[in-house]
């Protein structure tokens, strides 16, 4: 009997040290079903496997009443940002998805939110931006002053499109200029399906063109102005939350080495630059992309 007591009070020791150290680390016993997802959306769009799980992850908890998506992006390319949009599309069926626009929310970065239940931005948010861009390099005349040369043996007359060691042909720019306008349609068409907009009226001003916040708002491509706290309010207002909403943000992947070495915010504009070498369509506002 000793030892059963001894091996008792041993367990509510343990149990009680853990609460004790809960406590002092600031564990929160707030009400935990007055909670709004916060993912953050920052910089060039160049992968969406993080932001993807992300929402999956917050679209399955059911404590996480909505999702404030907090976008501070230029855009960037076609694939990730469709994979967003789409994934953003099928969570707001079952729970609110705020869009809270930082200061450039442009191209990608606008494409994404679209796709939100309610989007919030600044006054002077530079968004819009809605059109397609490749960018394809020529080092012809620098691979003559090297001596540098380059053999190709290709298997059809557009496998090495886009080689940066000779001239463009006229067919290729016109196969090339084929796939932006079909990658253009999408991009209009689905703002259109996610805004409610007639397609006509998002194509007259889908030429490229910035538009402020302020001016969006009239055009319809954002509901409302304000900042980040306004969309959180907005948020708990859908998801039916009781008082003011607690906020969450969003679990982030591991640092990867370069990150450790240099930082972060370096690590991920080296990493554009050496993404923007690449002859990719993009959803890019260029002006912000360096």
């Amino acid at each position: 009997m000793k030892i059963r007591g001894c091996l008792v009070g041993v367990v509510i020791g343990v149990v009680l040290t853990g609460l004790l150290v809960w406590l002092v680390s600031g564990a929160d016993f707030s009400v935990r079903g007055n909670r709004v997802g916060e993912i953050e959306i920052k910089g060039t769009i160049m992968s969406s496997q993080d932001t993807l799980k992300q929402i999956k992850d917050f679209r399955k908890e059911s404590a996480i009443k909505a999702i404030v998506l907090r976008i501070d992006s230029p855009g960037g390319a076609v694939g990730p940002s469709q994979e967003i949009y789409r994934e953003i599309r099928r969570t707001a069926q079952s729970k609110p998805v705020v869009a809270s626009l930082g200061s450039v929310a442009a191209s990608g970065g606008y494409y994404i939110a679209s796709a939100a239940s309610h989007i919030v931005a600044n006054p002077g948010t530079i968004t819009g931006s809605i059109g397609v861009i490749i960018h394809v390099p020529n080092f012809r005349e620098l691979f003559g002053k090297i001596g540098y040369q380059m053999t190709t043996i290709k298997s059809g007359q557009f496998k090495d499109i886009g080689n940066p060691a000779r001239e463009m042909t006229p067919e290729e720019k016109q196969l090339l200029q084929i796939t932006i306008d079909e990658t253009y349609g999408q991009f209009v068409r689905d703002v259109a399906l996610a805004r409610k907009l007639p397609e006509e009226d998002v194509r007259k001003i889908a030429d490229g063109r910035i538009i402020m916040g302020e001016k969006a708002v009239e055009l319809k491509l954002v509901d409302q102005l304000g900042n980040f706290e306004d969309a959180v309010t907005k948020a708990g207002e859908l998801g039916m939350i009781q008082g003011e909403p607690e906020v969450e943000k969003a679990k982030k992947s591991k640092h990867s080495l370069l990150d450790l070495l240099i930082g972060g915010d370096v690590s991920e504009k080296l990493t554009g630059i050496l993404d923007d070498s690449s002859a990719c369509l993009r959803y890019e506002l260029q002006e912000f992309s360096n």
